[in-house]
């Protein structure tokens, strides 16, 4: 059995290994000729994977280590009869845990000594906004939740959903929303001129999930206005070819790596290794857990003298700080758009390894039970 994977798929070998024959390929530029012999094809967000590639082939199986399942033909998939799973939820803590280190960041620049006096609109409430809700409630944040289909299909949810206007009020108003066209509430450019018109120089907008949801011309023209808000962008229009000039403007820019925590990564893997298992009727034996290595920095201390938010966002940094990301994403830029593109995929492709707060023990000394209790929210592991 021959399986066709993305190069940048971890564990292959440790999971797929002895199920088959693994060839390695580069995702964005997967052809139709690589995968003519393949029975099963693992790939990532940045592969197509419609007729196109697939037709003639012998592939029988097609798994995504991805929440998002747009770069999928899924209607021609199953009328031709050929498996499929993604891995929804796999990497909703690094997205939300890298949604909480650039609200950090953003509660230092507005001098706040109390970050959760913030009001968060989330637009997009699936496995991350969900998880990401949780957690700021946990910490005492003010949430507001947008989620028109499931407004729909839970009219007396608790708490209330929003309408977009009433999330765009928020200090920070962060989307989680898949990509849809031709849909109700579809939300390709979902956030144009007209929204962005509500957001003012004191809010900070982040995008940290499909880039085509904000309408990237309308968002050039609102950062050159004076009254612009704050806007952190993981995820861009035409990746990886994305736009130098938008990158200079945006406040914090990340080459779409939110989700990109070695834990995230591998549950994942693990989660089309299981379904694949599943199609193959075959026995399940191995588990991300068991692939973890130790992390570079494994404890943090905290006496009685530390102050609360402080204590939490030092704890949060230390997993992980948007900023160096930022960094080598501007680097990244210089270059004609061929070379700027290839730079993209490479800060992708050879990202560094990355640990979510569940691999963080925090020993605290004489300190209060709302800092265990925020440490307890952030998933990190506690000695009391």
């Amino acid at each position: 059995m021959l399986i066709v994977a993305d190069e940048n798929i971890p564990l292959l070998d440790a999971f797929f290994g002895d199920i088959g024959e693994i060839r390695r390929v580069t995702g964005r530029t997967l052809s139709r000729e690589q995968v003519q012999d393949a029975d099963i094809l693992l790939v990532r967000s940045v592969t197509r994977v419609n007729r196109e590639l697939l037709e003639g082939s012998r592939v029988r199986f097609v798994g995504t280590a991805t929440i998002g399942t747009d770069h999928i033909d899924l209607e021609w998939l199953q009328a031709k009869g050929i498996g499929f799973a993604a891995a929804p939820g796999c990497n909703a803590t690094s997205v939300a845990e890298y949604v909480l280190s650039v609200v950090s960041l953003f509660a230092e620049r507005r001098g706040l000594d109390d970050w959760t006096s913030l009001t968060v609109g989330i637009v997009g409430v699936g496995n991350v906004g969900g998880q990401l809700a949780q957690c700021l409630e946990r910490l005492g944040f003010e949430v507001r939740l947008c989620d028109p289909p499931r407004q729909e299909r839970e009219p007396g949810a608790e708490p209330p959903f929003v309408s977009l206007a009433e999330a765009l009020e928020c200090d920070v108003v962060t989307l989680h929303t898949p990509l849809t066209r031709h849909q109700p509430h579809a939300t390709w450019h979902m956030v144009s001129d007209p929204e962005l018109a509500l957001i003012g120089a004191d809010q900070l907008l982040i995008n940290g999930g499909r880039g085509e949801v904000v309408d990237s011309e309308a968002l050039m023209r609102r950062l050159e206005q004076a009254d612009a808000p704050l806007v952190a962008l993981d995820v861009w229009e035409h990746e990886p070819g994305i736009r130098p000039d938008l990158v200079d403007k945006v406040w914090l820019a990340t080459p779409h790596i939110a989700g990109y925590s070695l834990e995230g990564k591998m549950q994942g893997t693990e989660m089309v290794y299981r379904a694949l298992c599943q199609f193959l009727g075959l026995p399940l034996r191995k588990k991300a857990g068991q692939f973890l290595p130790e992390p570079a920095v494994s404890k943090v201390s905290f006496t009685s003298s530390a102050e609360e938010d402080e204590a939490i966002r030092t704890a949060l940094r230390v997993c992980y700080d948007p900023r160096r990301d930022d960094a080598r994403l501007r680097l990244a830029m210089r270059g004609n758009p061929e070379q700027r593109a290839v730079a993209f995929d490479r800060l992708r492709r050879d990202y560094p390894v990355r640990r979510e707060c569940s691999s963080l023990k925090v020993q605290l000394k004489g300190t209060s039970k709302s800092l265990q209790d925020g440490f307890r929210a952030l998933g990190c592991k506690l000695k009391i």
